[in-house]
C-alpha cells in the first residue's frame, strides 16, 4: 500500500514538474496581458478623450478594451497550460454545467449589455440630472455593471445598467430649459383690474435675468380662479437647466419672494403664493 502511495505521489510530482514551466510561463503572460492592458487602454482613452464630445462613452470604452486585452492574455495563458481544451470540452459535453453557468452570470451579462447599449444610444451625459424611478441626481460615472448617480443629499447611488435601460428615465438638462410654475393669489380691489394684475406680474417676470425671455421660451400667467375681488394666477416661466438645483430651486424661490415683495409695494393686500 506504501508503495503504491510512493508511486502515485511520484507520478503526480514528475506531472506537476513537467507542467511547472508552462505555468511560470502562463503566468508571465497573464502579468504581462494586465500590464499591456493597463497601458493600452489609458493610451486609447486618451485619444478617446480628446477626439470625443462624449466622456461617457470613452470612457465605457476605455474599460471595454481593458478588459478585452486582459481576457485575451487570460485565453493565450490557458492555451499554454493546456487549459482551453478542456474547458471547451466541458462547455460543449455537459449542457447543465453551462445552463447553471449561463444562469449564475445572466444578470452580469445583462447588465453589460445594457451599458453597452445606454453608452451609445446616450439619453444622458456626464453631470446631468436625472430621475429613475425615486433616484433623482447627477450622473458621474456609467460603468460596465452600474449606473453611478450622484443625489442632492451626497448619496451615491449605483443603479443596475438593466434597472437603467428598462425604467422611465427623465433628463432635466439635456433641453436645456426647464419650465417651471407656482401659484399667486391675490385681492386687487373693488377699483383694481385684474388684467392690469397680469401685465405687472409680466413685467416682473421679463425682467428677471435668470428667466428665458426668448420667444420659443416666453413667461405666461394662467387666471385659475376668480372670485370677488380675488385671482388666483398661475406663472409659468423657463430657467436654464445647465445646473438643476440653481435654475429650479433656488430661482422659483427667488422669485416667489420678490413677486410678493413686488405685490405688496403696489399697494396688494397679503398676496400669498404656493406651488
Amino acid at each position: 500500500m506504501l508503495q503504491d502511495l510512493n508511486r502515485v505521489l511520484s507520478a503526480y510530482w514528475q506531472q506537476f514538474l513537467y507542467v511547472l514551466p508552462k505555468l511560470a510561463l502562463a503566468l508571465l503572460l497573464l502579468i504581462v496581458a494586465i500590464f499591456v492592458s493597463n497601458r493600452l487602454s489609458t493610451l486609447i482613452g486618451g485619444r478617446l478623450r480628446r477626439r470625443s464630445h462624449d466622456p461617457l462613452l470613452a470612457d465605457f470604452l476605455t474599460r471595454i478594451s481593458k478588459w478585452v486585452f486582459v481576457l485575451i492574455g487570460l485565453l493565450l495563458a490557458m492555451q499554454v497550460v493546456g487549459l482551453s481544451g478542456v474547458v471547451s470540452g466541458l462547455l460543449a459535453g455537459a449542457g447543465l454545467s453551462a445552463f447553471i453557468v449561463g444562469f449564475a452570470f445572466k444578470d452580469i451579462a445583462e447588465n453589460f449589455l445594457a451599458g453597452v447599449i445606454l453608452a451609445f444610444n446616450r439619453p444622458f451625459h456626464i453631470n446631468d440630472t436625472v430621475q429613475i424611478k425615486d433616484q433623482i441626481g447627477h450622473v458621474e460615472a456609467l460603468n460596465l455593471r452600474t449606473t453611478l448617480i450622484r443625489t442632492f443629499e451626497g448619496k451615491h447611488v449605483f443603479l443596475p445598467n438593466s434597472l437603467v435601460l428598462k425604467e422611465p428615465l427623465v433628463n432635466f438638462t439635456r433641453d436645456g430649459n426647464l419650465r417651471q410654475d407656482f401659484l399667486v393669489s391675490v385681492d386687487y380691489g373693488e377699483t383694481g383690474d385684474p388684467g392690469r394684475l397680469q401685465q405687472q406680474l409680466l413685467e416682473f417676470l421679463g425682467a428677471h435675468p435668470d428667466v428665458q425671455h426668448e420667444n420659443a421660451y416666453p413667461p405666461y400667467i394662467i387666471l385659475e380662479k376668480t372670485a370677488g375681488t380675488t385671482a388666483d394666477l398661475r406663472l409659468y416661466f423657463w430657467t436654464s437647466s445647465d445646473e438643476y438645483r440653481r435654475g429650479t430651486l433656488q430661482i422659483k424661490s427667488e422669485l416667489m419672494q420678490k413677486v410678493k415683495a413686488m405685490l405688496q409695494e403696489k399697494g396688494y393686500p397679503a398676496p400669498s403664493l404656493a406651488q
